[in-house]
């Protein structure tokens, strides 16, 4: 989907991406997806939402039907309206929350809705594609990140302070043989620390996400020159090619 520059993506609950804009508060969106194992899981789910919700009614966007509907409430005395839309394709169901004080408009929403794209069964029919980086691989960054970190002070009793000088520790962590060609994880946590550290010591350097195929990952761009670096080729893919691996300079 495609939403406002403005927006960002916050911690929803474990079933729901949550985003609004901080600066300038228009309402909460919510995007979920799920997955059934029924290829008309989405049609039954379209038919249930219209027949049982009461005011539900199908609207057309951007050539995809959707199941609409509204309802108001109040909260700590406030009144707010909560716009659904409910759609989907083949097995697969997408429901859409946008929550803003009663009597704003809709309409930036719908747009985003309208935008939804749901992607079949067939991930390498799709190009690589690189968004904006997601929460979840901002997690996925701060974990390797600690992990690394954790390895150094407890392994070779150093501080380590995400900065050049640092990779020379990491450099003595593969050295001295720590971990194995099977052990993917550390392999990979290693080449996210190595980009972090790029990130801090060199300017231009930004976090991405990178959608390939049921690849999700963390990937660094320099917004400057267009350059990228896959953290899983910095170490692993080297490891599995039997190759030497050097994280001592940048």
């Amino acid at each position: 989907m495609n939403y406002p520059d403005g927006w960002n993506e916050f911690v929803g609950d474990s079933t729901s991406f949550l985003f609004y804009d901080p600066n300038e508060w228009g309402g909460n969106f919510r995007i979920s997806a799920y997955r059934d194992a029924s290829p008309a899981f989405a049609e039954d789910c379209m038919k249930k939402e219209l027949s049982e919700r009461p005011g539900s009614r199908p609207v057309k966007l951007a050539g995809k039907w959707w199941i609409f509907s509204q309802d108001n409430f109040l909260e700590e005395g406030e009144p707010y309206t909560n716009y659904c839309w409910l759609g989907g394709l083949d097995n697969t169901v997408v429901a859409v929350t946008f929550t803003v004080k009663h009597g704003s408009s809709y309409e930036l929403a719908q747009q985003v809705v309208a935008s939804v794209e749901v992607r079949n069964n067939t991930p390498s029919h799709y190009p690589a594609e690189v968004i904006d980086v997601r929460l979840s691989e901002i997690y996925q960054i701060d974990s390797a990140y600690e992990w690394v970190e954790h390895e150094v002070k407890e392994r070779l009793k150093l501080d380590f302070q995400g900065q050049e000088s640092d990779l020379h520790s990491m450099q003595q962590l593969i050295d001295a043989g720590y971990y194995t060609p099977k052990q993917r994880e550390a392999w990979i946590n290693l080449g996210i620390a190595y980009c972090v550290i790029l990130a801090n010591e060199v300017d231009g350097w930004e976090w991405h996400t990178l959608m390939d195929g049921n690849r999700e990952a963390p990937l660094l761009i320099n917004e400057e020159t267009g350059e990228q670096i896959d953290p899983m080729k910095v170490a692993w893919s080297k490891v599995k090619a039997g190759q030497k691996v050097r994280l001592d300079s940048l």
